[in-house]
């Protein structure tokens, strides 16, 4: 069984743990899962609706286009109030680079584990590359789940040893991404700030040049897929976050009002979702909330892409 060394975000090392895209391809429908893996939470906290549902729609060419932008300015402060998730539909991000990067990012957790593993974090007290994070005991339950991360801005802070040099695009299409997705924020910054009664620069200001960075989930499949949790429950502590369902295995799933439920993107749509830092500079008004990554039994896995714009206070 092929194993990865990783470590936390807060530095020093974590255990060697599995990769679970090798021990998913070794187990069949007979085969009981490692107990590390089993989590009893994933039934015992059911999700409430047994049905998908869509995220609020937030239209970026509205908010910008001065006839319609007070509406949808006053339609996004109430989305984020009451449901701290959002997709961002006509956001700009070109579709061909969307596209591109999809394609990078199945051709990479596709290849062969050896040729990942040149990508594998490594003792530098850093998340950045391929495996898993956040294992700090042997007693500690483990995700169904592998990750590749890389800090992409400011350029700076980059480790470039962690970027993929194949497929040949991959370098080029996550520079131009988080470009993108870089003046994107900066952009929904302003319109945030302005919704909380603040001048619009203060926001985009306060998380300039602070660091950020692309991470991939992957999901693999499972025989006994109610019994895994792909990524556990938590917020995130960011100002936000933006996610990008890679193929069509839905795998989110939020918690609002206090029960579980999954939800779906339209094709291409950015969710964002609003983290521990947007709570504290929105006095509360807007909430950080629980979310988490399901797997399933049948389908190749869920990717999913996290850009994710963080700052300290």
């Amino acid at each position: 069984m092929a194993k990865s060394v990783v470590h936390s975000q807060c530095g020093g090392y974590t255990l060697s743990v599995p990769n679970v895209q090798s021990l998913a391809t070794s187990l069949d429908k007979s085969t009981q899962i490692p107990e590390k893996y089993v989590r009893p939470e994933a039934n015992a906290d059911p999700i409430a609706r047994t049905n998908e549902i869509e995220l609020p729609v937030i239209d970026l060419a509205k908010l910008i286009d001065p006839e319609f932008s007070k509406e949808e300015a006053a339609k996004l402060h109430r989305t984020c109030q009451e449901w701290s998730f959002f997709q961002l539909v006509n956001h700009g991000v070109p579709e061909e680079l969307i596209e591109g990067l999809k394609a990078n990012t199945v051709e990479f957790f596709n290849k062969p584990l050896e040729e990942k593993m040149v990508y594998k974090q490594d003792n530098s007290g850093s998340v950045q590359g391929y495996g898993q994070t956040f294992v700090l005991s042997e007693e500690q339950k483990l995700d169904w789940s592998d990750m590749f991360y890389v800090t992409t801005r400011p350029v700076a802070l980059r480790n470039m040893k962690f970027w993929p040099t194949s497929p040949s695009t991959f370098r080029d299409n996550m520079d131009r991404y988080s470009l993108e997705l870089t003046k994107l924020a900066s952009c929904l910054w302003q319109y945030i700030a302005t919704n909380l009664g603040v001048a619009p620069e203060v926001f985009e200001q306060l998380f300039k040049d602070h660091p950020q960075g692309l991470r991939f989930n992957y999901y693999p499949p499972c025989p006994e897929a109610d019994k895994v949790i792909g990524i556990s429950p938590h917020s995130d502590a960011t100002g936000f976050s933006l996610l990008l369902q890679i193929n069509d295995v839905q795998g989110l799933q939020i918690r609002k009002d206090g029960e579980w439920i999954a939800v779906s993107a339209l094709p291409n749509a950015l969710i964002v979702n609003l983290g521990d830092i947007t709570e504290v500079l929105s006095n509360g008004i807007y909430k950080s909330i629980e979310h988490r990554g399901m797997t399933n039994t049948q389908h190749p896995g869920s990717l999913l892409w996290h850009f994710m714009v963080r700052t300290i206070l």
